[in-house]
């Protein structure tokens, strides 16, 4: 791929970013309770009333937070703090620590047990924003929730971290982070956004307590969560031993990045767990471009991982990969009318109606941050 492609690549991200993703969210910004509306269905209908949760709103706060400091427009860091003032409100438990998981409407607890996962997406948030607007606040609240996850979240014994707690941080017996999860102590999904919150950190706040638990993270993950098939195993007792043998392709290619991205921070060399989570997501590209169940975040991870393959080792095969899934996004996933993505493609090659445009999980992050890579990377 030649520099003017990689140029005009550069330039449809921006485009994406600033007239089809970020738009569609600013429009949701609820002026009258504070904060953004948390569910808009699939048919657009916005639900004014439906709880907020706290991966919704983390996602919310890290999306404008790094959009401004890529594309310093002054409508994003409002976005932003109206986001941050939000969270600070309503999600963050001051009796204690972390963050409920939802919230309703009105800003009252709802959900009050403790997902790590949601933990770690706070911290993210919040050290972002600060990465952008230098914010000492934010700093203190990333740290504070980094001590919260550390103390309450890691398994000292076999390492990595645990799944939920209850609200006082006391034992719970329902751990899954969704109704489609197992319910097991440890997954990897939740230790790979710890490993993303944690790298995110470490670039404004390196001490030698956090280069311990990230180095330890990585470690972890090569030598427990990594399968020797190159797939990620999914889910886990508290030993590390897997509870099944599926896999899931978006992951491992996010993975890839972002342990590449932790390896990088750190000064460690990952290149060949790395290689291997590539190679085994590569199993689930399809002939129309498309990786995995043809869900959006799925997507957006593919172009991101690829798009890191080939800037780090060259060969032009994942930038193949990278681009062939990009057009699948546009000419599948991106509804060019209302603005943001469709939450899949259905097997008949629809758009996916039935499920949320906007919500507790279909959020602004993966996306957003498929373009403000590319802006960055390019």
């Amino acid at each position: 791929m030649n520099t003017s492609d990689l140029r005009s690549f550069k330039q449809a991200a921006k485009q994406l970013l600033e007239e089809n993703i970020l738009p569609y969210w600013l429009a949701l910004r609820d002026d009258l309770h504070g904060g953004f509306y948390g569910r808009v269905t699939g048919e657009e209908q916005v639900i004014r009333d439906a709880p907020r949760g706290a991966i919704l709103y983390a996602r919310i706060l890290w999306a404008f937070s790094a959009a401004y400091r890529v594309l310093p427009n002054p409508k994003y860091l409002s976005a932003a703090r109206h986001a941050k003032q939000y969270i600070e409100a309503y999600l963050l438990d001051r009796d204690y620590g972390g963050s409920f998981w939802s919230v309703t409407a009105n800003g009252e607890p709802l959900d009050t047990h403790k997902q790590i996962y949601a933990q770690a997406f706070m911290l993210y948030a919040f050290s972002e924003y600060y990465r952008s607007t230098m914010d000492a606040g934010a700093l203190h609240s990333a740290v504070s929730l980094f001590h919260v996850i550390e103390q309450h979240g890691r398994d000292r014994v076999y390492g990595g971290y645990t799944e939920a707690a209850a609200r006082n941080w006391q034992p719970i017996e329902d751990m899954r982070l969704s109704d489609k999860d197992e319910n097991t102590a440890k997954s990897q999904n939740t230790n790979l956004h710890v490993l993303e919150a944690y790298t995110h950190l470490y670039r404004i706040w390196q001490t030698p307590e956090l280069h311990e638990a990230l180095t330890a993270l990585v470690d972890t993950f090569h030598t427990h969560i990594i399968q020797p098939s190159g797939h990620l195993g999914l889910f886990f007792n508290e030993q590390w031993h897997p509870t099944n043998h599926h896999f899931s392709a978006g992951h491992d290619i996010e993975c890839s990045w972002l342990l590449d991205e932790a390896a990088g921070v750190l000064g460690m060399n990952c290149d060949e767990d790395v290689r291997r989570l590539a190679r085994a997501a590569s199993e689930d590209l399809h002939h129309d471009g498309s990786i995995g169940e043809k869900v959006w975040w799925e997507q957006a991870e593919a172009v991101v991982g690829y798009t890191n393959m080939y800037l780090r080792f060259g060969d032009p095969a994942d930038m193949d990969k990278a681009l062939a899934v990009w057009r699948f996004i546009n000419t599948c996933l991106i509804d060019t009318e209302n603005g943001e993505w469709y939450w899949s493609v259905l097997p008949d090659g629809t758009p996916d109606r039935i499920n949320d445009k906007a919500g507790f999980w279909k959020c602004p992050y993966h996306n957003s941050r498929m373009c403000i890579e590319i802006l960055q990377r390019i």
